[in-house]
């Protein structure tokens, strides 16, 4: 497993469709390391802190392995590093292998996952694509949000060494599932058994379950 790219940008505002916000969704791959601290990146910012960032979405990470799937699927072939709003670009962590708890080891950084990623109008926006969210979500290719466990430097060409497995074993994929698509009560309440997971995502499923 390796750490391809490390991408960041701070928020700018953008106007698009009538529509004015902040965001920091475009960003660029860095040629040196950075410093993962216990927040974010160095370099790096969110423009709608009510939704993104805090220690549990310290950092974004996106498989590689699916910029194949969505360059054949859009007809495109201008993706580059970033192309989908990460901060970690990797080789060999795909979201079916990846279970909510894994702790993981990227240079000197220690990082946990915490839950899937929920795709929203800016990277529809992004990729200049109506709905793209939507397409997105139903692919579950959601890529994760970690924290920092432990802050340090990283960088592209980082091997990433997975030093724990969570005992719950439900995967990215699944979780996402349980929240988004499937949404069955027994995938629920399994991921409430993660104690990892982000309080964001454990206060969703709860509601879920009460109105169940």
């Amino acid at each position: 497993m390796k750490l391809l790219a490390v991408n960041v940008a701070f928020p700018r505002t953008v106007s698009i469709d009538g529509r004015t916000y902040s965001t920091g969704i475009y960003k660029t791959a860095l040629e040196g390391p950075a410093w993962l601290g216990k927040l974010n990146l160095a370099g790096d910012g969110q423009g709608d802190l009510k939704n993104h960032g805090g220690s549990y979405q310290a950092v974004y990470c996106y498989p590689h392995e699916h910029y194949a799937f969505w360059s054949e699927r859009l007809g495109r072939d201008d993706f580059a590093f970033g192309q989908f709003g990460e901060n970690f670009t990797t080789e060999g962590l795909l979201e079916n292998e990846v279970c909510v708890g894994d702790t993981l080891r990227i240079g000197a950084a220690l990082i946990q996952v915490t839950q899937p990623r929920v795709p929203c109008y800016k990277l529809a926006n992004k990729l200049g694509i109506r709905g793209f969210d939507k397409t997105f979500l139903r692919a579950n290719r959601s890529g994760f949000y970690a924290q920092a466990l432990e802050e340090g430097e990283v960088a592209a060409g980082d091997t990433i060494e997975r030093v724990s497995r969570d005992p719950v074993g439900m995967t990215v994929a699944q979780v996402n599932a349980a929240l988004l698509l499937d949404k069955q009560p027994a995938a629920i309440e399994r991921a409430l058994l993660l104690e990892a997971l982000s309080p964001e995502w454990r206060g969703r499923f709860e509601q879920m379950l009460a109105k169940a």
